[in-house]
């Protein structure tokens, strides 16, 4: 892709498949039976009726904008084979990313599932939304799970948790904040050390904590994904700019992934995201070798494995 930088190869380290079966999970909470109807009512595109189809069209917006590589994310819990179907479509263009719920019946068979017939890469913990602790003992078999194959992480959304889609269709999101910050990770990281962990939106408002757990704990990654509006709960308020080059000094640039948050059609792979992003290193005149690896060359390292495409 083209960059101040000259070509660079980009891969995507967030972003999120809002698959017929997410909708149809929404549909069922709102109570809507048109499914089709209510994502138009949004103003967005329907998802095809199969996966592989959904598949085709990220395929085509990432050729269209220059995208080597993404994760695609299954968003909602027990929708692990949607991510699935789009990898064994397109096995060179995605890695697979799934939501669970470790503390419900079933999570560790599932998750099993997920990685080893499915050949999924993250699992995806979001405990402010499902109410749980990272240090709950029922998650910990997760965990060593995620060490047992190269290849592997835990994704952990900790911070400020909104989601758009369910605010756009009037469904309320009761999550727990409580559970939220990135220190709860800190003991976790400490007694799985082979376990990788991946804190998104520079921890959410939680900035200096994702910054502390990271520096504490070299096995936790940070992503840059989304507009980081979660800025406006600091005081001052820095720039994006003034939060890469923190973040730069006390991580350093092997341990932080470029993300969007694209997710949904029309709108595609969100690549306002990526030129800010652009323009925020550039201020702070990062070397090439450092891009490279902030926007494609860590993710690739990290998620490789056997079976990486």
């Amino acid at each position: 892709m083209r960059s101040p930088w000259g070509d660079i190869e980009v891969q995507d380290a967030h972003a999120h498949l809002f698959s017929r079966a997410f909708f149809e999970v929404l549909g069922r909470q709102k109570g809507a039976t048109d499914i089709d109807a209510m994502v138009a009512s949004l103003g967005w595109d329907p998802p095809p009726a199969s996966n592989e189809e959904l598949a085709v069209l990220w395929v085509q917006e990432l050729n269209r904008q220059g995208v080597s590589k993404s994760v695609l994310m299954a968003s909602v819990p027990g929708d692990e084979s949607s991510a699935g179907d789009a990898v064994r479509a397109f096995p060179d263009r995605f890695y697979g990313y799934f939501m669970l719920n470790p503390v419900a019946d079933g999570a560790v068979d599932r998750a099993r599932r997920a990685f080893e017939e499915l050949g999924l890469k993250g699992l995806c913990l979001f405990p402010a939304m499902l109410r749980f602790s990272v240090q709950d003992e029922r998650v910990k078999p997760l965990y060593e799970m995620a060490s047992e194959a190269p290849g592997r992480i835990v994704f952990v959304h900790m911070g400020v948790l909104t989601v758009g889609v369910r605010a756009k269709l009037g469904l309320a999101s009761r999550f727990d904040m409580k559970y939220s910050n990135p220190l709860e990770l800190h003991r976790v990281a400490l007694e799985h050390p082979a376990t990788t962990f991946v804190i998104p939106h520079f921890g959410a408002g939680y900035f200096r904590e994702a910054l502390m757990l990271a520096s504490l704990a070299p096995n936790v990654y940070i992503d840059t994904s989304s507009s980081n509006g979660w800025t406006k709960y600091l005081t001052p308020q820095p720039t994006l700019a003034e939060v890469f080059a923190q973040a730069l000094d006390v991580v350093g640039p092997t341990r932080l992934l470029f993300g969007s948050d694209s997710s949904f059609f029309p709108r595609g792979w969100q690549r306002p995201v990526f030129e800010a992003q652009c323009e925020a290193m550039e201020s702070i005149g990062l070397p090439t070798s450092q891009i490279e690896d902030i926007f494609g060359g860590n993710l690739a390292r990290l998620l490789a494995g056997p079976d990486s495409g």
